[in-house]
């Protein structure tokens, strides 16, 4: 028996090779080359052909009943174990189902429903289903009273696609290398997590975040049964790279749940209006009413919503966003123009604030200890419309000062998106008085055309990738040793200082790691000198 292959979900779920062509359309010529690279990347997978056989010496019980996972190059692995039910579209989920005999943990789960990216076609290569609430396990033990630390990760996709499944979140050589047991979870998204419909039905109350109440559900269940995986449930850190970022920093804002983990990790997890800030409750119910209004269902007739084709329901959705941004003016997050996606809301019961308030940091995040930073690219070697539009002389020369040991030619390249809006929450993070923050940039190169670009830093975080063992073996003990005591250290690199606003302590993640201190404030400065007025 082999492991799924999730078939055109590459980029942390936001690309799809099957879409190369509307990509190329959407975004402008010479994306071509780089999608290339990226899609071998997130296609690599060390382990992806191993056989993976039921083992009895694996058998261990978690709420629900028996689970038999398999034992391979020393880590045990459990898939698609559930971890809650949804039984209805926009409700909050049930408790699992129990089940007699035991269930074979060798399989993934279904994942969120969802659309290719860039076309109108559900993916249909592997099972999906609004019943997705699943997580894959990997660790080095299944003795209780091990207490490993343990390691929750989150997908990226934004909030509207993507999935736990994905070759490159394998979790074998991080669970083996890091001493610590890993998870990754499913959960629903897009207009199947986050619809608001709480204007409409008491039933309906919580819809516009039911995806994220999935991940707390995830979150209570780790809590309960990880130490039946060799886990301590009092020493949780969740991590996520994009979307997966975005929501960390939600989960750190959510009462419901603060106590279900101790630390946050987040890669490249902020935009314009995602990661920092969320969509307001009153934009989120315009949308559904606009949304309503394209599938002609009138406010008594809420119920029809359960059986209409999804594929109906997200291109009713998605033309009411777009009239919503457009009647707003809201900033398209990763591309010009005007754009509204499908995401946690605040100013909701699960979510009463933006993780970045007024002053400050969202209140149930504050004991939590953050590591946070962006890639040097991100996006703009990718996609040309992301890029600092007409880069003066003297900008170019800020960016050779910013990053000396960079190639000068590539400074038209240098993230804006990521980067400034990543320093917004740690300013304010920081200024909270809590925990202490750690901030990176992430420099590697992938290759001169590709540069460090978004989801670049995920194989070296997972040991998953082709190249560069000893930077894998760097990140992958960073990352862990945070997850074991709250302070990333690696061998070679040199102590990481926690950030503050006036100091501002960067390590520069690379072959050669550095730690600076506001190393591109000037730069950032020039390329965004309204941001001084």
């Amino acid at each position: 028996m082999q492991k799924k292959k999730l078939a055109g979900l590459i980029l942390a779920g936001l690309l799809s090779l099957n879409s190369m062509n509307l990509v190329q359309a959407a975004f402008g010529e010479g994306t071509q080359n780089h999608m290339q690279i990226l899609w071998e990347n997130a296609e690599y997978n060390p382990h992806l052909n191993d056989p993976v056989v039921a083992q009895d010496s694996t058998i261990v019980r978690v709420t629900g009943g028996k689970i038999r996972g398999s034992l391979q190059n020393g880590i045990y692995q459990y898939l698609g174990v559930p971890y809650a039910e949804a039984r209805e579209r926009f409700v909050k989920a049930s408790p699992v189902t129990s089940w007699k005999g035991v269930k074979d943990a060798t399989a993934y789960g279904p994942i969120a429903l969802q659309y290719l990216f860039g076309s109108n076609q559900l993916i249909t290569d592997v099972a999906t289903s609004n019943n997705n609430q699943n997580l894959n396990i990997w660790t080095p033990s299944i003795k209780k009273g091990e207490k490993k630390p343990v390691m929750v990760w989150f997908h990226g996709g934004g909030f509207v696609s993507g999935s736990a499944n994905e070759g490159w979140y394998d979790g074998e050589n991080l669970a083996k290398k890091g001493d610590v047991v890993v998870v990754a979870v499913n959960h629903r998204l897009n207009v199947l997590g986050h619809l608001d419909l709480s204007a409409y039905s008491e039933k309906y109350k919580d819809s516009a975040n039911v995806g994220s109440m999935d991940m707390v559900d995830a979150l209570k269940w780790i809590k309960k049964n990880i130490a039946s995986f060799g886990g301590d449930p009092e020493n949780v850190t969740i991590f996520g790279e994009s979307g997966g970022g975005a929501k960390v920093l939600e989960l750190m804002s959510a009462p419901s749940a603060k106590g279900l983990f101790q630390k946050g990790i987040v890669e490249s997890g902020t935009a314009r209006t995602t990661g920092g800030h969320f969509t307001p409750a009153a934009i989120s119910r315009e949308a559904t009413a606009e949304t309503l209004k394209n599938l002609n269902i009138q406010p008594g007739e809420i119920e029809k919503l359960q059986t209409i084709p999804v594929e109906k329901l997200m291109e009713a959705s998605d033309k009411a966003l777009a009239t919503v941004a457009a009647r707003h003016k809201i900033p398209n997050s990763l591309n010009t123009g005007y754009g509204l996606m499908l995401q946690p809301v605040s100013g909701t019961d699960f979510l009463p604030t933006d993780p970045v308030t007024k002053d400050s940091f969202a209140e149930s995040g504050k004991d939590v200890p953050l590591l946070m930073g962006t890639n040097l690219n991100e996006f703009t070697t990718i996609f040309p419309t992301t890029k600092y539009k007409n880069m003066t002389e003297e900008q170019k020369k800020l960016y050779a000062k910013a990053y000396p040991n960079e190639d000068p030619a590539g400074a038209e390249n240098v993230d804006v998106m990521f980067r400034p809006t990543s320093l917004e929450v740690l300013n304010h993070k920081a200024a909270q008085g809590g925990a202490p923050v750690y901030a990176y940039v992430f420099t590697k190169q992938a290759d001169a055309a590709a540069g460090a670009y978004h989801t670049s830093e995920i194989p070296f975080v997972f040991s998953n990738g082709k190249e560069d063992p000893k930077l894998q073996d760097t990140m992958t003990e960073l990352w862990t040793s945070f997850a074991h005591t709250g302070v990333p250290k690696a061998k070679g690199v040199p102590e990481w200082k926690p950030y503050t606003e006036k100091n501002g302590n960067t390590m520069i993640l690379d072959d050669k790691s550095e730690l600076v201190q506001h190393h591109d404030t000037a730069l950032l400065n020039a390329l965004f000198p309204e941001k001084n007025k």
